[in-house]
């Protein structure tokens, strides 16, 4: 139904920023909720943001809020993560998940993009 795949990690530096990209393919792309995970070795997989299927709604991890912005494009079938002011401790697997809308679980994930944060 819907396959999901992550692109713009990188390795940068603390105070930097990177946009991370998932892109979506399946026609009820737009219908569904969307939300940026993260792993760190060691560490459970935790929510970053999320974000509605209209884009009118949003939630942010508090360790990551008013740094990070998630956005979407249901045209572009994209969903964004805006990451300022990066620090170490954002080092990690990102991952791009897809659930229908009024749905707990989220059934499709990406491969994931790594975010290497130094200094």
């Amino acid at each position: 139904q819907v396959q999901l795949a992550e692109s713009g990690g990188g390795l940068v530096q603390a105070g930097d920023s990177l946009r991370l990209s998932c892109i979506g393919s399946g026609r009820t792309f737009s219908s569904y909720g969307m939300a940026w995970f993260r792993q760190a070795p060691g560490k459970e997989r935790e929510s970053v943001a999320s974000i509605n299927w209209s884009g009118e709604r949003t939630r942010y991890a508090d360790s990551v809020k008013g740094r990070f912005t998630i956005s979407r494009d249901n045209a572009k079938s994209t969903v964004y993560l805006q990451m300022n002011s990066l620090k170490p401790e954002d080092t990690a697997i990102y991952y791009c998940a897809a659930r229908p809308g009024g749905v707990v679980v989220y059934d499709y994930w990406g491969q994931g993009t790594q975010v290497t944060v130094s200094s």
